[in-house]
């Protein structure tokens, strides 16, 4: 049994329970011991962090193998035209490669709290809501791929990795859970059915049936 915290990060908070230049961390929210975050959450981005005691979690939520979906809101500025979600679906070129397909969705902006400091709008220029579903992590991807299609984002808040959600946290909240890992299968099974398989097979080769 693993424990494992969902933390709504602050804007402007660190991922991470230290920090030379005593910016605000993790260490200011979060009291639980040997605790340590299953992937990253930039500082001037908000929302669903998740922390773990347990190294085999932490490396299912957090290793690019897994491909645990992620679900961001972000407000840019600018209105979202069909070209811009068109690219935005089909994958776009960064300098570190193309990214995966997207799902992305022009949204009503979410019921969420204001953020502090508030956002830099600029006057008459309209901002809209996206949601943006990844299954990969880079640095800064969302930010990038978005300003790519000339949406700046102001905004971005993490609303869900895999399966769990921000819910109605509100920013430096946590709730813990417990979590069982699925047990390994027990070696010599599938060597042992395989074995049985392949008899099967010759019996059948030997006795082919009508």
């Amino acid at each position: 049994m693993s424990r494992l915290i969902l933390f709504n990060k602050p804007f402007g908070v660190l991922s991470q329970f230290r920090d030379a230049g005593e910016r605000p961390t993790l260490g200011d929210y979060i009291a639980l011991p040997q605790v340590y975050p299953a992937g990253r959450l930039d500082r001037d981005s908000e929302g669903l962090l998740l922390l773990t005691d347990d190294g085999k979690l932490q490396h299912q939520i957090s290793h690019p193998l897994h491909k645990l979906p992620k679900v961001y809101w972000v407000q840019v500025e600018g209105l979202a035209g069909d070209a811009a979600l068109h690219q935005l679906r089909r994958g776009i070129g960064l300098k570190d490669g193309p990214t995966r397909p997207a799902k992305v969705n022009v949204i009503a902006p979410p019921q969420v709290w204001d953020r502090q400091p508030p956002i830099r709008r600029r006057r008459n220029l309209p901002t809209s809501w996206l949601q943006i579903t990844l299954s990969e992590g880079r640095n800064r991807q969302v930010r990038r791929m978005t300003a790519a299609v000339g949406l700046p984002a102001l905004r971005l808040i993490r609303a869900a990795v895999g399966n769990w959600q921000l819910g109605r946290l509100q920013p430096g909240d946590s709730r813990l859970l417990t979590v069982h890992l699925p047990s390994p299968p027990r070696p010599g099974r599938s060597h042992s059915r395989r074995r049985r398989l392949k008899s099967r097979s010759r019996q059948t080769l030997q006795h082919p049936r009508d």
